[in-house]
């Protein structure tokens, strides 16, 4: 998942940045509306997380902006140390999904993610793409270059997994806590399970997707390493 943060106090953006990035979204920055509305409007986000008052344009124009004829609809979680009835009224009209108050928790800034992208994925069909890899969440079906693929359901959760943090590395002790909570059994399991996914999704194609980073984990990609 990507995520752009347009925040002007640098140690707002830099906690938010850390700790984001620690829970595995890819985070774009922007410290002032104009720099921020640029990348927004010229790049996929996922969600945005933007600042009310900023420098140059603020978030309402910002938020405003991106809403016009329905072109841009990406979830967009608004910040502020303004807490009138007015302003969140205002924010809402703009077009924004949510809304938190400074200061706040960063562990309720990542839930509030959570909870609007569940919302947003919600409202839309559900497909995860990377390359000519696609995985239709509603009909379970993966397909790479037009062909169907079969994989088995350990092998689903990895990849809908590997697929939603891309292009992150995401740890063995993720994956097997994904797979098996706190119970994981005994041997490297795991590495069988993806040595089935990288055969299924990989091996008859020429690009390959599936990386290994040694010592951390693995990482689904369409760039070569």
């Amino acid at each position: 998942m990507r995520i752009l943060i347009i925040e002007d106090n640098r140690d707002i953006l830099t906690n938010m940045l850390e700790y984001l990035s620690m829970k595995g979204y890819i985070v774009d920055c922007a410290m002032d509306g104009l720099s921020g509305l640029h990348l927004a409007a010229t790049k996929r986000f996922d969600l945005i997380v933007l600042d009310l008052m900023l420098p140059v344009v603020d978030g309402f124009e910002i938020c405003q902006r991106l809403r016009e004829d329905g072109k841009n609809l990406v979830p967009i979680i608004m910040l502020t140390a303004r807490d009138t009835l007015d302003d969140r009224l205002r924010g809402f009209a703009c077009g924004t999904d949510d809304y938190l108050v400074k200061p706040f928790a960063l562990s309720e800034l990542t839930a509030r993610i959570e909870a609007v992208l569940r919302r947003s994925q919600g409202a839309v069909k559900r497909v995860l793409e990377i390359g000519d890899l696609r995985y239709d969440l509603d009909a379970l079906e993966v397909s790479r270059a037009g062909s169907l693929l079969k994989l088995t359901p350990a092998c689903y959760k990895l990849l809908e997994e590997l697929m939603r943090r891309s292009p992150a590395v995401v740890s063995r002790e993720k994956l097997e806590e994904l797979l098996w909570q706190d119970d994981p059994p005994v041997g490297d399991v795991l590495r069988s399970h993806i040595h089935q996914l990288r055969h299924v999704i990989d091996k008859p194609f020429p690009v390959r997707l599936l990386h290994t980073v040694h010592g951390m984990g693995f990482r689904l990609i369409n760039e070569p390493l």
